[in-house]
């Protein structure tokens, strides 16, 4: 699992069949903190009715697909959670 922030929507009018009525996020992943942007922005299927701004937890591959119920759906990263808060001891 990854922490990541939602910092956007994907709008697809023409999509595989199988993506119908998923609601698509752009999100990139930060540190343990939430404060640092690490690497590229990426889309994930979100199955837990997130919004911009808020920290998430993504999956990746077939645990993503299983995630959205099946592994013939065409995701490679799905969002799971909602974090309200994250305590981490800063001292490790």
């Amino acid at each position: 699992m990854m922490i990541c922030k939602v910092i956007g929507n994907v709008w697809a009018t023409k999509k595989d069949d199988a993506l119908e009525g998923k609601k698509l996020m752009v999100v990139i992943q930060t540190d343990t903190y939430g404060e640092k942007v690490q690497g590229e922005c990426f889309v994930a299927a979100d199955i837990v009715g997130a919004g911009v701004g808020e920290r998430v937890l993504i999956v990746n591959g077939s645990t993503a697909r299983k995630a959205l119920g099946g592994d013939d759906i065409p995701i490679d990263a799905a969002i799971v959670g909602i974090i309200d808060t994250l305590e981490v001891d800063r001292t490790h």
